[in-house]
């Protein structure tokens, strides 16, 4: 359960803007402040800005934050200590072509915002108790910065932007590929109790499922590299062939491939594709949850890893106040499970419902398969 006292929250905000910051800095080493436009990527500069933007919108702007998670909507916010923010950096009004646009503000006006922001939360949060609504937001906050750090990651994968801090953890190999069976049950998805949680992540719902197969490992490269030998599909993204061998592209390094890692680049599509040529299939949501919420030995934390379902509600569904987060995209998305080495640790809950369209392959995405 996501829960946590405000002398921790206020840590966690503190540790995460230390993140952003150092994440940004790698964007100015590089020079790479100003990017060609590209539909999967924000400007740096524009990001940062809606990073404070957002937490500002939701924190100090919002006059009814302590009701919390059922705070009324459409209610007028205060006003920004950046005049124009709401015209530069609301995601849900300003076009994405727009954000490559002259006008914005400076590197250091940027930076400038961003403090304010950060002060202006820690100074509310610090009169706030520990059981006061209100704290649904800081919750909220946090959770949006951790996102946008793990974009800011893939956007310095497809840039070639040398990208290694402390909050990303080393890669790691699987173990030889074993397989779990699970029998017939009743699976609840979803949380039943108190906390912080994204709106489509309730209300809990119970599934009934078949005897299962899954397997306890992600797909590595010597399997998923076996089925581009055999078929010719399409190498992954950031992969490149030299001689009998494989490269792979790590944050603007290429390393040789290590065939016992997981695979990773991979879109919903390729994975469809694999599982066809290996005949099996891609667990559903509820089969990769109850595997990892159950099983010891079950790994996961690598990649994202693709499941078979159409990101849509449970049944009972209410939107929350940050009502762009889920429903804009119910029925044009996957549902993934996990995390990503790439992922922060305050993002890291194994009940973390993440989403994508399926021909995407820039993010940490992989797959594990179940047996047909």
């Amino acid at each position: 359960m996501r829960e946590a006292s405000t002398k921790e929250l206020n840590t966690a905000l503190q540790e995460m803007r230390v993140h952003t910051l150092d994440s940004f800095r790698f964007y100015e080493r590089a020079q790479k402040l100003h990017i060609p436009y590209s539909p999967e990527f924000n400007p740096p500069l524009w990001e940062l800005g809606h990073i404070a933007w957002f937490q500002e919108y939701w924190i100090a702007r919002n006059p009814t934050r302590s009701e919390g998670v059922a705070m009324r909507s459409g209610l007028a916010k205060k006003n920004s200590v950046l005049a124009r923010a709401d015209q530069w950096y609301d995601s849900a009004k300003v076009q994405h072509e727009t954000r490559w646009d002259s006008g914005y503000p400076s590197s250091d006006e940027c930076l400038t915002y961003a403090a304010q922001t950060l002060d202006q939360t820690l100074t509310l949060l610090h009169s706030t108790s520990d059981d006061d609504a209100a704290l649904y937001f800081y919750w909220l906050v946090l959770q949006h910065e951790a996102m946008h750090l793990e974009a800011g990651a893939y956007m310095a994968q497809a840039l070639g932007i040398p990208f290694e801090t402390a909050w990303v953890s080393p890669g790691a190999t699987a173990s030889p590929s074993t397989t779990a069976k699970l029998p017939a049950q009743r699976w609840t998805l979803g949380w039943a109790t108190d906390g912080f949680c994204f709106d489509n992540e309730l209300i809990s719902c119970t599934i009934a499922l078949k005897p299962f197969e899954i397997c306890l490992e992600p797909v590595s490269w010597a399997q998923y590299m076996a089925f581009v030998t055999k078929t010719g599909h399409r190498l992954p993204r950031y992969v490149r062939q030299t001689g009998s061998s494989f490269d792979v592209q790590t944050f603007g390094i290429w390393m040789p491939m290590v065939m016992q890692a997981p695979a990773v680049h991979v879109s919903w599509d390729d994975a469809q594709a694999y599982c066809a040529w290996a005949q099996c299939r891609l667990p559903t949501e509820a089969e990769w949850d109850c595997a990892a919420r159950t099983l010891a030995n079950f790994n996961w934390g690598e990649v994202w890893e693709w499941t078979q379902d159409t990101f849509a509600p449970f049944d009972g569904f209410v939107v929350h106040p940050y009502a762009e987060y889920s429903a804009p995209w119910f029925g044009t998305h996957k549902v993934m499970r996990g995390a990503a080495r790439v992922t922060h640790q305050a993002l890291r809950n194994v009940q973390y419902r993440n989403f994508f369209t399926p021909g995407r392959c820039d993010i940490y995405s992989g797959f594990r398969t179940c047996a047909l």
